[in-house]
């Protein structure tokens, strides 16, 4: 007879690990800081996820893996994973592993801090420089800008900031 371990938070977390951004597979929602919750009851675990960007395109996905990767546990039952939108999403709830993994796929990071004008600043995601411009403010995604880095001579793609102080 096989006896199944107590659902629990840890659980459900390590399998979120698992669950990446569908565009950028070196970072998990964690990572990004879009797990708002994670309720469980008895064997039913609910998800509440806060979009990066309000008509994100890939939720449906993000919400698919999720369910997915949260029923891989024996112990689940259900799975419901819920979206809301207050408290907003900002770019400094991504963590310091989600920086390194931004970076690994070529993606720079947003800035954890602005200048005193609410300007920011972009530092290379190849080799680290300073000495970037922008090459265009849309990207690939609405998340993202286009930047060209003089020391290295790489286009890159940055994370725009998002704040609620902005």
């Amino acid at each position: 007879m096989t006896v199944l371990t107590p659902l629990t938070n840890e659980s459900i977390y390590g399998a979120l690990m698992n669950v990446k951004d569908p565009e950028i597979d070196t970072v998990s929602i964690l990572d990004l800081g879009m797990v708002e919750n994670v309720t469980v009851e008895g064997n039913d675990v609910k998800v509440v996820l806060l979009p990066t960007f309000l008509g994100c395109p890939a939720l449906e996905i993000i919400k698919k893996n999720t369910v997915e990767a949260v029923q891989e546990l024996p112990e689940v039952s259900e799975v419901e994973v819920e979206f809301i939108f207050s408290p907003p999403w900002t770019s400094d709830r991504i963590t310091e592993q989600g920086h390194v993994g931004l970076r690994k796929f070529g993606i720079a990071p947003p800035p954890r801090h602005f200048e005193e004008d609410g300007s920011w600043h972009v530092d290379c995601a190849y080799c680290g420089s300073t000495y970037v411009t922008m090459d265009n403010i849309f990207g690939p995604t609405a998340c993202r800008s286009i930047l060209y880095c003089k020391s290295c001579k790489n286009v890159f793609e940055a994370m725009k900031p998002v704040s609620t102080l902005m």
